[in-house]
């Protein structure tokens, strides 16, 4: 549920958000909550379930490369390049 807010942003801060607005793609509201959640996160840490997606996503990422030879990939890739 979306709760309003009015903030009172100096001339120094909403030059900003309109930057990262900018950057992002995004309205200045939309710049601002995502600056919040970041700065959340890096404050606090991650939420449980977001630890546990990474960390399935790297068991994952593990299974898909398991078995498979760094150096022999890394001499098929300069093969490849060596025709170019």
């Amino acid at each position: 549920m979306a709760h309003r807010t009015t903030l009172l942003l100096d001339d120094e801060t909403r030059a900003a958000a309109r930057d990262l607005a900018r950057q992002y793609g995004v309205t200045v509201s939309e710049a601002i909550r995502r600056s919040v959640i970041r700065q959340r996160d890096l404050a606090v840490g991650l939420p449980a379930e977001r630890r546990a997606e990474r960390g399935r996503a790297l068991r994952r990422a593990i299974e898909l490369f398991e078995g498979n030879d760094p150096a022999a990939e890394v001499r098929r890739l300069k093969a490849q390049d060596a025709g170019f």
